[in-house]
């Protein structure tokens, strides 16, 4: 609930009443039963109450019948973040992003709507409500859907070119994961000297930035901040944001982000462990940084205790790296890039033969630029080069490499 109320001050909301009911079995047309939806009735009258927010999702049909006896709106909790994530879109994929979402948990509520149906935005629907202008609305957001997907899956393939482009050089990616406010972006600013937005609101970041960082031993990373994770987050939401998340699973390391003030704190690793290995990013090594360090009060245990702790309660593997840090006054900052540094795997230097081209000078400039040239040799429409190269640019360039006889 305390999460909920989080959301809705992050839309804007002002929390007027909190209302809990257990019971051993959900009412199917209205989920609290009537007992309670007389006692949710009462309070939107004397609260003078806008919008009653449910922490579980509704079914069109108790949406409709809650609305209906509470006199004002009605919304779930896929809808608030939904509603949060569009006002928090900045970028061209972020809103294509959100505006699938937001279609594909439109759809299936749009029968029994009524006169809301010739209401919607978008140019969707005009002529008035009835099972004929129902039907054009699906169509026409079925078609807008397919669209969304297309524009989408072109993003995704332009990440895709991108990540390629920067595996051809020798650096690796290490990505921010974790529970939304936990402080991935002022820790992304305090590694990488940016400037990007760090909000103490929920889901302030939506598009992933990438910026380099130097390491103590003076190697260079490429840094990916990304899209907080949080409980039950909607599905429609996972399937958008698929091109941002494999931000993630492309890493060679995982800097796994949690706000150590926060009571939730080991149910919150618990859960984003559980999301990265859904999205394939479970065995990729990962650091747990114990951001918000300045927040506990002086005289509780010492960081390590309380990190074991937390690994123990979260059910991670005891050999877990754990650093504590204050993304906010840099505390720990030092400690965090030396086990980054000692983390990231090496890129080893090795010696190899290459039969190139003589037209392709991508490839012969980027050897000269990120390998050592021994020899240089062209013999007709090819040249033969030996050259000292890092493992990731060799890997790059397999397709060129000769291979001994």
């Amino acid at each position: 609930m305390n999460e909920l109320a989080e959301l809705s001050v992050s839309a804007g909301a002002r929390i007027v009443e909190k209302i809990v009911q257990s019971r051993a079995t959900l009412e199917a047309a209205t989920l609290i039963g009537k007992g309670k939806v007389a006692e949710l009735a009462e309070a939107v009258r004397e609260g003078g109450v806008d919008v009653v927010i449910f922490d579980r999702d509704l079914s069109p049909t108790q949406q409709r019948n809650l609305e209906k006896a509470a006199g004002c709106k009605v919304i779930d909790r896929t809808q608030l973040i939904l509603d949060i994530f569009a006002s928090r879109a900045r970028t061209r994929e972020g809103r294509l992003q959100v505006e699938l979402a937001q279609l594909n948990y439109l759809l299936p509520r749009l029968a029994g709507r009524g006169v809301e149906m010739s209401r919607l935005g978008g140019g969707i629907g005009t002529r008035g409500p009835g099972e004929t202008q129902l039907e054009t609305d699906r169509r026409r957001i079925s078609r807008r859907i397919k669209k969304l997907e297309d524009d989408l899956e072109s993003v995704r393939a332009g990440r895709a070119l991108h990540r390629k482009r920067r595996s051809a050089v020798p650096l690796a990616t290490v990505a921010l994961a974790g529970y939304t406010n936990a402080g991935k972006s002022t820790l992304f600013n305090r590694l990488t000297e940016s400037a990007v937005l760090a909000d103490a609101r929920m889901f302030a970041t939506l598009d992933p930035t990438v910026r380099p960082v130097t390491l103590p031993s003076n190697r260079r990373v490429l840094a990916s901040d990304t899209v907080g994770f949080i409980r039950n987050l909607p599905t429609t939401l996972v399937k958008a944001f698929r091109a941002t998340l494999e931000e993630v699973t492309e890493a060679s390391l995982v800097l796994h982000v949690v706000d150590m003030s926060s009571p939730a704190a080991a149910g919150h690793v618990e859960h984003v462990s559980k999301v990265l290995a859904e999205i394939g990013a479970s065995g990729i090594p990962q650091i747990l940084v114990l951001n918000k360090i300045d927040r506990i009060p002086e005289g509780d245990s010492t960081a390590e205790v309380a990190a074991r702790r937390l690994i123990a309660a979260a059910g991670l593997a005891a050999e877990t790296r754990a650093v504590a840090i204050s993304a906010l006054t840099g505390t720990g900052a030092a400690e965090l890039l030396r086990a980054i540094d000692e983390t990231v795997p090496l890129d080893p230097v090795t010696r190899e033969n290459f039969r190139i081209p003589a037209g392709d000078g991508a490839t012969l400039a980027m050897l000269h630029q990120f390998g050592r040239v021994l020899e240089a040799r062209y013999s007709g429409e090819w040249c033969h080069v030996v050259a000292e190269i890092p493992e990731s640019l060799k890997r790059r360039l397999k397709a060129h490499r000769k291979q001994e006889p």
